[in-house]
């Protein structure tokens, strides 16, 4: 793609990178096919063709955001499929994640749009705030249809949908300490807490760290660890997200010189794409990117690591059919997709594979309460073609793909992580009983 930016342009950081990714596209539109918005919508400018160009004009135009393009920018689910298809390699992630920070820092949203993303942004990254906040939900749930018929506050319906009938109560599994390995140590690894995912499921967390224990993995939850900052930076505050993984990096970086680490490992696959791009956010800065770079490249998914201790292989006594569904923070973020397969067939589990297992569910962060009717629209396209597979279990490894999917069928929908501990010993999964 031709472009016609300024010298004087380029010398912004965030200008010259996202110069040198719209330079690469070449119009071929191949990743209109896997879009899940284009092939919901049918519109141009809901592809990632069509919002590059909208990208491309706003900033070589120097101009603020305008409606048209926050409307079609918003729409976008960072679900990072148009990557995993495109041919030239253009770097969609980080064209799009600019694109937010400028929007952040130049168009002024409805009143509605701001207290809404202000009430995200500073409830979701806390637990406290968030477990808070799902006991409100609940009293407020027999009013989501009044929301969600006031366009304004249809996202407001669609967080009270989408809150839980009930929450876990508080476990120890967020808890600084270490947990020793059971026998002879093979490895130390720290574990992020999340911020959602230990309210909304805290046994996703301690099945890991009971799995890992058991063969003989040394698990720390480091004191002082928080949001990852994922949410805040697809919502265009890069200012709060860097504060997030500074703290972070600054957290397992104390860990890593005191006693090492052999790899950070993460359980919400949404949350991995984020920390492993840790060394790209900081890159900039002088304190933190050597720093940044080096938990970047110690982060890995659970199934990940896991692949690497060469698990047992196991026979069930029974035949149960699992159907994997790929987070695209886990296929399209993170390039991993056969890990998890292998490691629950290696545990006797029979896998099947729905059909468009590409497309998104909806989820993404944020975006099944900013966008719910798209993304309902994908939850049902989803479901449909995982239920279509017939299974006993659905299996996923993001937390935001479980709690949106779980929403929309009565098949079970389980961490891969927790099934996994229960082939090699763990208790049943809760989601099973």
């Amino acid at each position: 793609m031709r472009t016609t930016f300024s010298p004087d342009q380029l010398k912004d950081p965030m200008v010259s990178e996202s110069e040198a990714i719209l330079r690469k596209c070449v119009h071929c539109g191949f990743c209109t096919a896997t879009c899940p918005t284009y092939v919901t919508l049918g519109n141009e400018l809901d592809s990632p063709r069509g919002r590059i160009y909208l990208i491309k004009d706003m900033l070589e135009n120097n101009r603020p955001a305008d409606e048209k393009t926050v409307k079609h920018l918003d729409r976008c689910l960072s679900c990072l499929a148009c990557t995993t298809t495109c041919p030239s390699g253009v770097d969609y992630m980080h064209l799009i994640d600019n694109a937010r920070a400028y929007i952040e820092k130049t168009y002024d949203r409805p009143m509605m749009d701001k207290i809404i993303r202000a009430i995200l942004v500073n409830v979701l990254p806390y637990p406290k705030r968030f477990r808070l906040a799902l006991r409100f939900a609940q009293i407020g749930r027999p009013f989501a249809g009044l929301f969600k018929q006031v366009a304004a506050f249809k996202p407001m319906g669609a967080m009270l949908d989408l809150a839980p009938k009930s929450i876990p109560s508080d476990t120890s599994s967020a808890d600084p300490g270490t947990r020793p390995a059971k026998g002879k140590k093979r490895a130390r690894i720290a574990i992020l807490s999340g911020c959602a995912q230990p309210v909304l499921n805290p046994a996703i967390n301690q099945a890991t760290m009971d799995l890992l224990n058991r063969f003989d993995v040394e698990v720390v939850v480091p004191e002082g660890e928080g949001c990852c900052g994922a949410l805040t930076h697809h919502m265009g505050r890069e200012h709060v997200a860097h504060q997030s993984a500074k703290n972070n990096v600054d957290v397992w970086t104390r860990e890593i010189e005191n006693d090492g680490l052999d790899a950070i490992i993460i359980t919400a696959s949404g949350c991995g794409t984020t920390i492993k791009d840790y060394g790209h956010m900081l890159r900039d800065d002088p304190e933190y990117a050597d720093k940044a770079k080096r938990v970047s490249e110690l982060a890995k998914d659970i199934t990940e690591f896991l692949a690497t201790l060469e698990l047992p292989k196991i026979t069930r006594d029974e035949e149960m059919i699992v159907t994997y569904h790929s987070a695209c923070s886990m296929q399209h973020g993170q390039k991993i997709t056969n890990h998890p397969k292998d490691l629950l067939r290696a545990a006797g589990y029979t896998v099947r594979e729905p059909a468009e297992g590409h497309l998104c569910c909806g989820s993404a962060g944020t975006y099944n309460i900013m966008q719910s009717e798209i993304a309902d629209k994908l939850k049902t396209r989803k479901v449909s073609n995982l239920e279509r597979t017939k299974p006993d279990v659905i299996a996923a490894g993001n937390i935001g793909c479980i709690t949106q999917i779980g929403s929309g069928t009565d098949i079970p929908i389980i961490h891969t992580i927790e099934l996994l501990n229960w082939a090699y010993g763990g208790p049943k999964p809760s989601g099973l009983k």
